[in-house]
């Protein structure tokens, strides 16, 4: 059987397949057969798959029972090409390739799928299949093709090509934990729900889960209200910011650090009110009814749904969970929840490609990076090693930042540099890459900026006086995408190294024969769904994906990758 092949679905549920060269050029006939799962399941020795889309075609597989190793989503890989290439906008289907290759009219790409709410969506419990829009099945063979003469032209073929399998491994865990689903109690959410905001008023929209205002949220209005002396809507920011004015109180924004560090009657009702209000909005009654069915929140993952590579999903808030709503994440009886953290990845990334001698010695232990990182530089003060790195990689332009990152530069001089030489990249509009070649625009816009902000849980741990830690969107286009770059090469990076331990884990998962399943992702954190007495085998597994990784991804360095692992039966617990 041929290590590759190429197919597609036809209108009928049928398929037209055809084995492929090294080249990228079919070594045979095209063939046409009656059904797409048969077609492939009577080809259990094919090594690749290479298809247009996979959101289009291995849902249908998986609802038949059809699992495949690999596969090559060529769509995917259209997009990075494109990036790479420095053509960032550009239609990325399969049709507007064609186009490009023979010089003919581009066709737009058709535009998004909004997500469908409910136990399976629409991706399995109905097939539309697109085709390739109008193009036959040769010509996209020939995007195939072409796609590997792009690969052996990039600027390190080798990294750009792991870079492409890697992000179509992503593609197929992606669908696989949409399938499988995150074990959600509904009855534990309601409780919660109920506790934390107590009964709903009868009027409202549908939105809010068919009532009004929760009686708490209306109490701590009355609350914030009573403070200022006049009635406020607390969640409008505007009407807030106002308030604060007239009490002779300037701010900027209602974020919650900036609220914390006022002296007003109205703070605690008012950042109480924004915490309960987000997870009524976001995860509440309304929210429970969409999303949750049999027991499984499925949302839609996007791989490299972000510029910098990181995973967003279409709808459902996945990414966002909010610590007391993870409550009720709970397994199956007899099951457990294999929670694991990545520790500090992004720093030990930055060692390990920027190839610092020092920083990579640092990295090459499993313990708290930090505390290493003080003992060689920083006399044992944790706190400042840790600003001088998150400065490094995010920017910090002022207070003891500067004087932190000064330290940094002279015990750590070719990881400053790293970070420093993107930045200027960025400032001049050149193209910056990951170490696999992610590619960021030559001018990332406001939205891409944001990108390059600093993660909650670290921003939450960073001194709000004594140093500015600036990302988003500056004053200068310039700075701001330094600022950008600065950051995605590490970020992005990270990101790269997190689709090869997917892909590594998934792997070590079939190969073991476990029951165990993937069932969600975000940045540095993955939970694995399994019998109690594979929890072990699937801890184990995790770490040693983790350092296979790094060396498929980075080389050999001596730089770790480590996790933090929980074996719980309720996400809560993990941490």
């Amino acid at each position: 059987m041929n290590e590759r092949w190429a197919i597609e679905a036809t209108e009928d549920g049928g398929a037209r397949l055809a084995p492929l060269g090294d080249d990228g050029l079919p070594v045979g006939e095209i063939r046409t057969e009656a059904d797409l799962v048969s077609a492939v399941r009577a080809r259990p020795g094919v090594a690749r798959w290479v298809w247009r889309s996979t959101t289009e075609l291995y849902p249908r597989l998986l609802a038949a029972g059809v699992r495949i190793e690999r596969c090559y989503d060529i769509e995917d890989a259209e997009l990075l090409l494109l990036g790479h290439e420095g053509r960032h906008g550009a239609p990325r289907s399969a049709a507007a390739a064609w186009a490009r290759l023979h010089n003919r009219p581009v066709p737009p790409d058709p535009p998004p799928r909004a997500a469908e709410p409910g136990s399976q969506s629409s991706l399995f419990e109905s097939f539309e299949p697109r085709g390739t829009a109008g193009l036959p099945f040769a010509a996209l063979l020939e995007v195939y093709a072409d796609q590997q003469r792009r690969h052996g032209a990039a600027e390190h073929p080798d990294r750009m090509r792991l870079l492409t399998a890697s992000q179509s491994a992503g593609m197929l865990v992606a669908a696989e934990m949409h399938r499988a689903g995150l074990p959600w109690r509904a009855d534990v959410h309601r409780d919660l729900l109920d506790g934390l905001l107590g009964e709903r008023y009868a009027s409202g929209s549908p939105r809010t889960g068919g009532g009004g205002e929760p009686r708490r949220l209306a109490e701590l209005t009355d609350q914030v209200s009573a403070a200022f002396g006049r009635r406020v809507r607390p969640d409008l920011p505007t009407d807030v910011v106002k308030a604060f004015g007239e009490a002779g109180i300037r701010i900027k924004s209602t974020r919650r650090w900036e609220l914390a560090e006022l002296d007003h009657p109205a703070v605690e009702p008012l950042i109480e009110y924004k915490k309960l209000y987000r997870i009524w909005t976001a995860h509440g009654w309304s929210w429970l009814q969409d999303w949750v069915r049999e027991g499984r929140f499925r949302p839609e993952y996007t791989p490299g749904g972000t510029v910098s590579g990181r995973w967003t999903t279409n709808g459902g808030g996945a990414l966002q969970i909010p610590k007391v709503i993870r409550q009720a994440v709970v397994a199956d009886p007899g099951w457990r929840l294999v929670v694991a953290d990545a520790d500090q990845m992004e720093p030990r990334v930055l060692a390990a490609i920027s190839r610092d001698p020092g920083l990579m010695e640092v990295a090459g232990h499993d313990g708290d990076l930090y505390t290493a990182l003080s003992d060689r530089a920083f006399s044992g003060d944790r706190t400042h090693a840790k600003l001088a790195l998150l400065g490094a990689i995010y920017g910090q332009t002022s207070g003891d930042g500067l004087k932190n990152l000064a330290a940094l530069r002279r015990r750590f001089p070719l990881a400053v540099a790293y970070v420093d030489d993107a930045a200027k990249a960025g400032q001049e509009g050149r193209l910056v890459r990951t170490w696999l070649g992610r590619t960021s625009p030559p001018a990332a816009g406001t939205e891409d900026a944001d990108e390059a902000g600093i993660p909650q849980d670290q921003e939450a741990q960073l001194p709000s006086t004594g140093g500015e830690f600036t990302y988003g969107y500056a004053s200068s286009d310039a700075r701001a995408r330094g600022r950008f770059t600065r950051n995605f090469v590490v970020q992005g990076s990270a990101a790269d190294w997190a689709l090869l331990l997917l892909a590594a884990l998934r792997r070590a998962i079939t190969a073991a024969g476990l029951r165990a399943e993937l069932v969600f992702f975000q940045h540095d954190e993955v939970i694995v769904h399994c019998p109690a007495d594979e929890a072990a085998t699937v801890a184990k597994a995790i770490r040693e994906a983790g350092e296979l990784a790094g060396r498929i991804a980075f080389g050999d360095t001596p730089v770790r990758f480590p996790f933090t692992t929980a074996v719980v039966e309720r996400y809560s617990d993990a941490k």
